[in-house]
């Protein structure tokens, strides 16, 4: 009796968190109602204050989903990997919802006056990080390059580079804009046969994961 119930529970949250995001990806923070979202969701307030204790809460829920919408679609290692997660990442943003509404939250909070609004860039900062830890540790990265430095530098280069083609292409050039940052950065962080091996190219993503 007990899993059906919480079966249902998992099914009402996961409801409400995508109804969420459309609505914040739709209208941004200040536009959203939670009348909005419990009407996308077809859910009760009790649900919705049951899995989410505000809407600040529920804005952070879907602002730290954004690894689950990319992580798990690449499976290399080391620069490789770091590559394919800003690759799935460009491809995914134009694709998944809860990814769009995620980077808007982020884009916004600071606005707004969430608390600790460095949170999602701190998640993937040290995403990425634990990725070139393993690059160095394989002998992938150049003499004195810092996987720390690096990775905060990789998410802020992401950060402006998403707003940047979404100003002027709806980020449908933002693909080729993550491959020609890698054309240019490669070559002073990664040794000459990592960057040989490294494949950089849009094509290597395939309905978003990496094929």
């Amino acid at each position: 009796m007990g899993q059906p119930k919480q079966q249902r529970a998992v099914q009402t949250r996961e409801a409400i968190l995508r109804a969420a995001a459309a609505v914040f990806e739709e209208s941004g923070y200040a536009g959203a109602s939670i009348n909005r979202i419990l009407e996308r969701a077809g859910a009760t307030a009790g649900a919705l204050y049951f899995h989410f204790k505000s809407k600040e809460g529920l804005a952070r829920a879907v602002m730290h989903a954004q690894p689950e919408t990319i992580v798990p679609l690449a499976d290399s290692v080391g620069v490789q990997r770091v590559v394919d997660l800003t690759m799935v990442w460009a491809y995914q943003l134009r694709m998944d919802l809860m990814l769009r509404a995620g980077v808007r939250l982020t884009t916004e909070q600071t606005t707004i006056g969430m608390e600790d609004a460095s949170g999602p860039y701190q998640e993937w900062a040290q995403i990425l990080e634990d990725c070139l830890k393993a690059g160095a540790e394989r002998g992938e990265l150049q003499a004195g390059v810092d996987p720390r430095e690096l990775a905060e530098y990789i998410v802020e280069s992401c950060t402006g580079m998403q707003l940047y083609s979404a100003a002027v292409s709806g980020r449908e050039d933002l693909s080729d804009r993550v491959v020609r940052m890698w054309r240019l950065l490669l070559p002073g962080v990664a040794v000459p046969s990592v960057v040989a091996r490294t494949e950089v190219r849009a094509e290597r993503v395939g309905a978003g994961a990496v094929v």
